[in-house]
C-alpha cells in the first residue's frame, strides 16, 4: 500500500520519462521514420499532461515532504506539456530539411520536460538542484543539435560553459543556507530562517553569501542582466525550433524554481532579497530592450527580448516579496502567455528557413505579406502580443504585473514606471518587423513554401492561445490564483 501511495503523486514523472524511453524504443523498431516517432511522443505527451490533471486534484506530499503535488505543481506541469509539444509539431519541417534526426530531438525534449516536472514538484533544495540539471542538460545537446553548424557548436559550448558555472555556484549557495538552517526540506528552511530573521538584526556572513550565490546562480538560468550573454548567442546558434524552445521551456522552468525557492525556503527573507530583484528587473528590461532595439537579426532581436520578459517576470516576483499575492498570480500568468506567443514567432521564423540558406535577418521579411500571407498575419499578431495590443495575451500579463507593482508601493512601483516605458521602446523594434513584412518590398521574388499540418496545427493552437488569453484571461486566471495561494501563507507571515 504504501508503494501505490507514493506512486500515484509521481505518475506523471513517471509518464514523462516513459514517453521519452518510448519515442526511442520506436526509433529502434521502425529506424529512419518519423510519424512513429511523433505518434509515440505526442501519445505519450497527452497521457502525460491527463495523468497531471488527474493526479493534481488530490493534493499529496511523499518521500517525507520533499516531492508535492499542489495546484502549483498541476498548472506548472501542464505549461510544460503543452511547451513540448507544441515544440515538437513546430521542429520537424526544419529538421528534415537539414537532415536531423526527429525522434532523437523529441526524446531529448521530453527528458528535458522531465526535469522541470521534477523541479514544479520539488519542495526539497537538493530535489530542486536535480530537477534544475535534468532540465538544463539537454538544453546544451540541443543548442548544439546541428552539429555541421559552427555557429551551432559556438552557442552550444558558451551555453554549456556559462550554465556549468552558474549551477556549480547555484550549488554553493545551496550548501551555505543548508549549513545555516540544518535542513533541505523548504518547509524546514522556511521556518529555520523566519526565527533568524525574528531574532537579529542583519544577516549572517554564511546567509548572505548563501543568498547571493542563490540570486547569482538563478539569474543566470534566466538569462538576467549582467548574467545574460550566453544567450544571445545560444539563441542565434541554435536550430529555430530549439531556440523558441531555449526561450520558454528552460525560462519557466527557472521560474518555477525561483517560485519555490524565494517564494518558499527563502520567504522569511523577503524584505533582504526583494530590492535585489528590483535592481535586477530594472536593468534586465531596460538594457534587453535598448539592445534588442540595435538588432537586424529577427532570432538575435528576440533573443534580447527574451531577457527583457524576464525583467518584466521579475517584476511580479518583486511585488510578491513586497507582500502582494498578485504579483505571484501576474508572475504565473506572464509565463504562460509569454511562452505561447513566442513560441509562435519562432515557430514562424523556422517555417521561413525551411528553405536552406534563408537566414532570420530583418530583409528576409520584406514583403513576406505577398509571398506567405497567412505566416505575416500570425507573425504579426504574436509581435503584437510581445509588444503588449491589447485584447492579445500579451497585453494582460504585462497588465498584471504592473498592477500588482503599483499596489506594492515603494521601490516596487517603480518598476511600473519604468515598464511601460520599456513598452513603448520594444513596440519600435517589433513593429519595425511588421512594417517590413507589410510594406517593404521582398529583396527577391521566391514563391511560398509548402509547411506540414504539424506546423500548422501548432500555429493553430499558439494563435487560439494568444487571443483566448487576451479576450477571456478568465481562462486561466482561477487556475494561476489557485496555484498563486500554495505560496500565499508566506506572504502572509511578512506581515
Amino acid at each position: 500500500m504504501p508503494a501505490i501511495d507514493t506512486l500515484g503523486p509521481l505518475a506523471p514523472l513517471i509518464a514523462a520519462v516513459l514517453t521519452a524511453a518510448a519515442i526511442l524504443i520506436v526509433d529502434i523498431i521502425v529506424p529512419g521514420r518519423k510519424t512513429p516517432a511523433l505518434a509515440a511522443a505526442f501519445a505519450g505527451l497527452a497521457i502525460t499532461g491527463l495523468l497531471t490533471v488527474v493526479v493534481g486534484r488530490s493534493p499529496a506530499s511523499i518521500f517525507d515532504g520533499a516531492y508535492t503535488v499542489d495546484a502549483l505543481t498541476t498548472f506548472l506541469d501542464v505549461l510544460f506539456v503543452s511547451i513540448v509539444a507544441l515544440t515538437i509539431a513546430f521542429a520537424p519541417d526544419y529538421l528534415e530539411e537539414r537532415s536531423l534526426p526527429i525522434p532523437e530531438f523529441a526524446a531529448v525534449l521530453v527528458f528535458a520536460m522531465s526535469g522541470a516536472m521534477l523541479i514544479a514538484a520539488s519542495t526539497d533544495l537538493l530535489v530542486l538542484f536535480l530537477g534544475l540539471e535534468l532540465m538544463v542538460l539537454p538544453g546544451y545537446l540541443l543548442a548544439g543539435y546541428h552539429k555541421s553548424d559552427g555557429y551551432s557548436t559556438e552557442g552550444a559550448i558558451k551555453y554549456f560553459l556559462l550554465g556549468s558555472f552558474s549551477s556549480a555556484i547555484f550549488l554553493f549557495g545551496l550548501a551555505f543556507v543548508w549549513g545555516t538552517t540544518g535542513t533541505t526540506r523548504v518547509a524546514g528552511v522556511s521556518s529555520a530562517l523566519a526565527t533568524v530573521a525574528a531574532g537579529g538584526p542583519g544577516l549572517s556572513a554564511g546567509l548572505a553569501m548563501g543568498l547571493a550565490f542563490l540570486t547569482t546562480g538563478v539569474a543566470f538560468k534566466i538569462a538576467a542582466v549582467p548574467f545574460h550573454y550566453w544567450t544571445p548567442d545560444a539563441y542565434q546558434g541554435s536550430p529555430t525550433p530549439v531556440t523558441g524552445y531555449l526561450s520558454v521551456g528552460p525560462k519557466v522552468g527557472a521560474f518555477a524554481l525561483i517560485i519555490r525557492l524565494f517564494a518558499g525556503a527563502l520567504g522569511p527573507l523577503a524584505g533582504d532579497w526583494t530590492v535585489v530583484i528590483v535592481v535586477l528587473a530594472a536593468i534586465t528590461m531596460t538594457l534587453g530592450n535598448l539592445v534588442a532595439l540595435t538588432q537586424d537579426n529577427v532570432k538575435r532581436m528576440l533573443a534580447y527580448s527574451s531577457i527583457a520578459h524576464t525583467g518584466y517576470m521579475l517584476m511580479g516576483l518583486a511585488a510578491y516579496g513586497a507582500g502582494r499575492v498578485e504579483g505571484m498570480e501576474g508572475l504565473l500568468y506572464y509565463g504562460a502567455a509569454y511562452a505561447f506567443m513566442n513560441l509562435g514567432a519562432f515557430a514562424v521564423i523556422a517555417a521561413l528557413q525551411r528553405r536552406l540558406g534563408v537566414t532570420s535577418s530583418l530583409s528576409t521579411f520584406g514583403g513576406l505579406v505577398r509571398r506567405e500571407p497567412a505566416l505575416a498575419v500570425l507573425m504579426a499578431l504574436f509581435l503584437l502580443s510581445l509588444t503588449g495590443i491589447p485584447p492579445t495575451a500579451g497585453f494582460f500579463a504585462k497588465a498584471f504585473v504592473i498592477l500588482a507593482a503599483v499596489q506594492a508601493g515603494g521601490s516596487v512601483s517603480i518598476l511600473a514606471v519604468i515598464a511601460v516605458l520599456n513598452a513603448a521602446v520594444a513596440a519600435f523594434y517589433y513593429l519595425r518587423v511588421v512594417v517590413y513584412m507589410f510594406m517593404r518590398d521582398p529583396v527577391e521574388e521566391t514563391a511560398g513554401l509548402s509547411h506540414g499540418r504539424l506546423l500548422w496545427a501548432g500555429l493553430a493552437t499558439t494563435t487560439v492561445l494568444t487571443i483566448a488569453l487576451g479576450l477571456f484571461p478568465n481562462f486561466i486566471v482561477n487556475a494561476v490564483t489557485e496555484a498563486a495561494r500554495v505560496v500565499t501563507p508566506v506572504v502572509a507571515s511578512l506581515g
